[in-house]
């Protein structure tokens, strides 16, 4: 067995910026490890704590949890100089000197702890860029130097890239390790499901309506083969699915106030899964 640890410090080959990321995502493993294990106790994980956080959505209890533990890993490391969380208004300032920057979201999907489906954090992590740190994280996508997701689910498992390719871990419960399943992962090229929130339809542009009725004709339509729909409500757990089965995530901009430019968050969301899919 290989460990997470033992896998990233294999990828470092001399450079001393893989070095700090092995480090890095060390200290958020075992913060995903005992995250994992306070979310299989349950309790009122899922209770709104009466704030909003910074995109204007209601906060969980786990959510301010998440963000406090992964917060206090980073600090831990001392390689961090900015920890930019969905879940704060604005970048946390740690160290200006530091080589990393962190962009996080510290869970995903937390609208459904209370009905028990996969939830994740997805993180991202950037070059210290100098200046402003306040903006930090508002770098190109392709800046990035490492981004994973975590998914606590009936297994606990990792996503991972540094950049050559994608590692699958699965945490295993008796040791609080990582442990590489499969390294270089690849999506199938071949698949018959889709990810859409089809309630949406009716503010969806015409060429995207297009595009999904096709889908929706299946065998009777211009793709002559049948399709399956599947929505979470979890990126993570939708994203995990793709790399084992394939399929394509889709959140279009439509016709309503605020949608114009999609819903995903670009630098928690849409940037890091990028990476990981490239």
């Amino acid at each position: 067995m290989i460990s997470l640890d033992a896998r990233l410090r294999s990828l470092e080959n001399g450079r001393s910026q893989q070095s700090g990321l092995s480090d890095l995502f060390n200290a958020l493993a075992v913060k995903a490890a005992d995250l994992s294990r306070l979310i299989s106790r349950g309790g009122g994980l899922g209770d709104a704590v009466g704030a909003l956080n910074a995109d204007g959505d209601p906060q969980k209890a786990l959510d301010v949890m998440a963000d406090a533990q992964f917060l206090e890993a980073v600090k831990e490391t001392g390689l961090v100089a900015a920890y930019c969380s969905e879940e704060r208004e604005s970048a946390l300032i740690l160290d200006r000197d530091a080589p990393l920057v962190v962009a996080i979201d510290p869970l995903d999907g937390s609208s459904n702890i209370g009905v028990n489906v996969s939830i994740g954090t997805i993180i991202s992590v950037l070059p210290n860029p100098g200046g402003d740190l306040e903006k930090a994280a508002m770098q190109r996508g392709d800046q990035q130097l490492a981004a994973a997701f975590f998914v606590y689910g009936p297994q606990t498992t990792l996503y991972l890239s540094t950049g050559e390719g994608t590692d699958f871990y699965r945490l295993d419960p008796a040791t609080g390790l990582f442990i590489l399943v499969e390294s270089g992962i690849k999506i199938p090229a071949e698949t018959s499901e889709y990810a859409i929130n089809a309630s949406n339809a009716r503010h969806w542009f015409a060429p995207f309506q297009r595009y999904v009725n096709d889908m929706l004709l299946g065998a009777d339509g211009p793709r002559d083969r049948d399709f399956n729909m599947r929505w979470t409500a979890s990126l993570v757990a939708d994203a995990a699915r793709i790399f084992n089965r394939g399929g394509i995530f889709l959140y279009p901009c439509d016709r309503r106030p605020k949608y114009e430019n999609g819903r995903l968050r670009l630098i928690y969301e849409a940037n890091p899964i990028s990476l990981l899919v490239e």
